[in-house]
């Protein structure tokens, strides 16, 4: 398993950070990579959540289905990779030191197979997840200032 974690500060109240991520609307105009993120079911937010995800890493779109699997108002979302891709993502909110300001978390755990075969692919893999966080945390952040004016 491979976990890489990014703390960032935007300046925007913690209830405005969590809005805006919890809407599923907005995912890809900040999570880099993912062209599609849609609900699956009559649930559109909250624990148990399901939607349908293209996210394309490297030169390949990989489809997967994603469920919320912890929702906590204003502090915690948690999505889980249905099926084989394995892949966590957890986002936590809380105030920042400055007034007006939220400290943004975001983990991702991902594993990858065994042998040569999961090493070469990490190779790969492993920067484009360092990259796909830093440009994730720069649109997003950008996001939540633009939109709180």
């Amino acid at each position: 398993m491979t976990t890489i974690s990014h703390t960032a500060v935007a300046r925007v109240l913690v209830g405005t950070a969590f809005a805006y991520v919890a809407d599923y609307r907005t995912v890809p105009d900040w999570f880099f990579g993912v062209s599609r993120f849609v609900p699956l079911g009559h649930l559109d937010h909250g624990l148990g959540a399901c939607f349908d995800v293209a996210i394309k890493v490297g030169p390949k779109a990989i489809r997967t289905t994603v469920e919320v699997t912890e929702f906590e108002p204003d502090r915690l979302i948690t999505l889980q990779s249905q099926g084989t891709h394995g892949a966590v993502s957890r986002w936590t909110f809380a105030p920042g030191v400055d007034v007006g300001t939220t400290a943004l978390s975001a983990e991702f755990v991902y594993s990858l197979p065994g042998g040569f075969a999961g090493r070469a692919l990490g190779a790969l893999v492993d920067p484009f997840a360092t990259q796909a966080i830093r440009a994730t945390d720069a649109a997003l952040r950008r996001n939540l200032e633009r939109a709180a004016g």
